[in-house]
């Protein structure tokens, strides 16, 4: 069973909650430069938490959490609560406001191999390092990880809008999605919760380090612990678990952009695709991810004068020598970085995740700017993924290729965080599930 469990949070005290919108962060892996630099500025921000400054950063995090508890600048709710938590946000050309809801909790931070929680990308080690060392430095949960849950009937969402009538927080975020917390904190409800969960395998969504972190992180107890009960605070991780079944969830697609490639020639490269794909030339490049919309096995690829739509011809997909099943070897990004990004740029499949030569990129006109700038070579322009793929590749065992998933909106950092020291963990004695 997927077990989960409410949080006793800590959050910023109640003369703070006024200023939370100037408190919250991006996540650690989506956070720029920048906004990083702005916000390192602003001396009780979450970010000396998640993404903490400096050679000895998790030891700096972790005196500056102490320093903020003694200083009663975040304080520990006395009862432990479910968190609702909900993000109203508009999409590109479109007036229609959606709305993903969600609530915040502990679930256990099972091994891959127990299937209880399912993956559908890899991770880098140096990231799942940096993660770990920060959870086991502060013992803090700073920011909760996405999977997702099926609720066909939307039994849990009543109680989610009637808690929401009471918020806690609500803020505009970086992305100008609106963000609204709220707590439930009555054992009849919570209950309802953990009995629709505990049946269910959980789908995750965003966060493959910070879980990652989290798991191995229990593992490494475990071990040391020669009487493990899996009760124990470091058997859990702060998830934010949303409703798969939900028309509201957004999955954004990831451009490739393409640097440093030694001797890189565009002639060379297009000589080389004729191979495999089907070559139109773009006049306007600002169409072309318009263009290769609801098209199988078709990109965008933008160099600096000249854009081509390229498709994958249908006959060469049983060529692929990389050993994966039918459900992953055909899909979109499968096919790109087999394809393209190893057949014709030369970057081995073992080697692309740590690839100095790929970066990843989000928006659109980006792309475009940073291949005009020359700051790219070139640039891959991909389509979202389906919810309906997501879930055939996590049943599939498998993992797509990184970056394949782009769950919009992010969540943020700050509304909340969730102990796993011991003391701080456990339940009140007068709570009762």
């Amino acid at each position: 069973m997927a077990e989960i469990k409410p949080i006793r949070a800590w959050r910023y005290n109640n003369a703070l909650q006024s200023q939370i919108e100037q408190l919250t962060s991006p996540l650690f892996d989506v956070v720029s430069e920048k906004q990083r630099e702005a916000l390192y500025k602003q001396e009780l921000n979450s970010i000396h938490l998640s993404v903490p400054k400096g050679p000895d950063a998790s030891d700096h995090a972790a005196e500056t959490l102490e320093r903020w508890k003694k200083a009663g600048i975040v304080k520990q709710d006395m009862l432990p609560g479910i968190y609702v938590y909900y993000q109203y946000f508009n999409l590109p050309g479109s007036a229609k406001e959606l709305v993903r809801k969600g609530f915040v909790c502990f679930i256990k931070a099972y091994d891959w191999e127990e299937k209880m929680i399912l993956r559908h990308e890899n991770t880098t080690p140096k990231s799942v390092n940096d993660r770990i060392e920060i959870l086991e430095k502060t013992q803090l949960n700073v920011s909760a990880t996405h999977g997702l849950y099926s609720d066909p009937d939307f039994e849990l969402e009543q109680y989610m809008d009637e808690s929401m009538q009471s918020p806690l927080s609500e803020i505009e975020d970086y992305q100008g999605v609106r963000e609204v917390i709220s707590v439930i904190h009555d054992a009849r409800v919570i209950k309802k919760f953990i009995e629709k969960i505990a049946p269910q395998k959980i789908i995750l969504a965003d966060g493959h380090h910070r879980y990652e972190g989290s798991m191995l992180y229990r593992k490494k107890m475990m071990e040391q612990n020669p009487n493990h009960t899996g009760k124990e605070a470091y058997n859990y991780h702060m998830m934010y678990l949303t409703n798969g079944d939900s028309d509201d969830l957004r999955i954004l697609p990831t451009h490739r952009l393409i640097h440093n490639i030694p001797s890189f020639s565009e002639e060379a490269i297009m000589e080389a695709l004729r191979e495999d794909f089907i070559i139109k030339p773009i006049e306007n490049s600002s169409e072309i991810n318009e263009i290769i919309l609801g098209k199988r096995w078709a990109f965008g690829l933008i160099f600096k004068e000249n854009t081509y739509k390229i498709r994958l011809k249908p006959d060469k997909i049983d060529t692929m020598k990389w050993p994966f099943p039918d459900v992953v070897k055909h899909l979109d990004l499968t096919v790109l970085h087999y394809f393209f990004i190893e057949k014709i740029l030369g970057v081995k499949g073992k080697d692309q995740r740590s690839s100095e030569y790929i970066s990843f990129e989000r928006n659109f006109p980006n792309c475009l700017t940073k291949v005009m700038r020359e700051e790219a070579q070139c640039a891959l322009i991909t389509k979202e993924i389906s919810m309906e793929q997501v879930y055939q590749v996590c049943k599939s065992g498998y993992t797509m290729p990184q970056k394949s998933t782009y769950f919009y909106p992010k969540t943020i950092c700050g509304f909340l965080f969730s102990s796993i020291k011991e003391d701080e963990f456990s339940l009140p004695p007068y709570f009762r599930l």
